[in-house]
């Protein structure tokens, strides 16, 4: 039996070895000169012969890279805070319409209910590029194409947060409602004093989920934004040619750095996101 686990745990451990894989790529390419990433990847692009290869450890590492993004390229700081403000506005918005939404679906005793939760599950299964013109249509008639806000409203009203939330208001007990409810609470107020304290687990879950695509998210912005001057970090990534690899490979770090760190602060709640949605 013994035996038996150690070997699971060797083969998990390899699994999670591969997967990290590209992330030591990347940032060992982030640290390599470009004769170097030409010399390995050349073949990819189409600049050499064979077959393209891959170093763990540079063999002269370099911070030109990260020179060139962080001083050199203005337009790095302007998109830095565009994501920073879409993200923020989108939080916000799943902050404060997804939480009493979840609320209503879980706790709420009008007609329909299971029905609108069924759509909210549809909603959530559906892929952007399904929804993506009657989104691009309603942003049109509310004015809000080629705008932060378009991206903020379509991203505030997500049907995904809702789904976590609602699982963790869904497990409150009936019980302690109702006793707040005979001390003379309305309703209000056990949604805030009960249903956000005992709800907190799955509002940080979908939170960090909320953020880590909010910061990547690349097929709405390219979709309705055309102003280049509003465009979020995640689509600065420059077409790859010679001379700028590195810079790619730089950019690629700086990007996946936020949202690694939100990751791991948010970790212990993502595992209890995960485990009430499989119950």
């Amino acid at each position: 039996m013994r035996r038996c686990r150690k070997c699971t745990e060797a083969l998990v451990f390899l699994f999670a070895l591969l997967f990290f894989l590209p992330v030591l790529f990347l940032m060992a390419g982030s640290v390599m000169g470009e004769d170097e990433l030409l010399d390995c990847l050349g073949p990819i692009l189409g600049q050499g012969d064979g077959y393209a290869k891959m170093a763990l450890i540079p063999s002269f590492p370099t911070a030109r890279s990260y020179v060139k993004v962080l001083l050199d390229t203005p337009e790095f700081f302007v998109m830095f805070w565009n994501s920073v403000k879409i993200t923020a506005g989108i939080l916000a918005g799943q902050m404060t319409f997804g939480t009493m939404a979840a609320w209503g679906l879980a706790k709420g005793s009008f007609p329909g209910r299971k029905q609108l939760l069924w759509v909210y599950i549809a909603l959530m299964l559906m892929p952007f590029q399904v929804l993506m013109l009657p989104d691009y249509l309603v942003l049109k008639e509310l004015r809000l194409l080629d705008s932060h806000w378009g991206l903020i409203w379509q991203g505030a009203f997500s049907a995904f947060p809702v789904f976590i939330m609602y699982r963790f208001f869904d497990g409150i007990p009936q019980e302690m409602m109702e006793a707040a409810e005979l001390d003379g609470a309305g309703s209000f107020q056990v949604f805030w004093h009960i249903g956000l304290p005992l709800g907190r687990a799955g509002i940080f879950s979908a939170m960090v989920l909320g953020l880590l695509e909010s910061w990547s998210m690349i097929e709405q912005p390219m979709t309705f934004l055309k102003t280049k001057s509003l465009w979020p970090l995640s689509i600065l990534l420059p077409e790859i040619q010679r001379g700028t690899i590195g810079y790619a490979f730089a950019v690629s770090v700086l990007i996946f750095l936020p949202a690694l760190l939100v990751f791991l602060a948010g970790q212990t709640y993502l595992e209890q996101g995960i485990e009430a949605m499989h119950r």
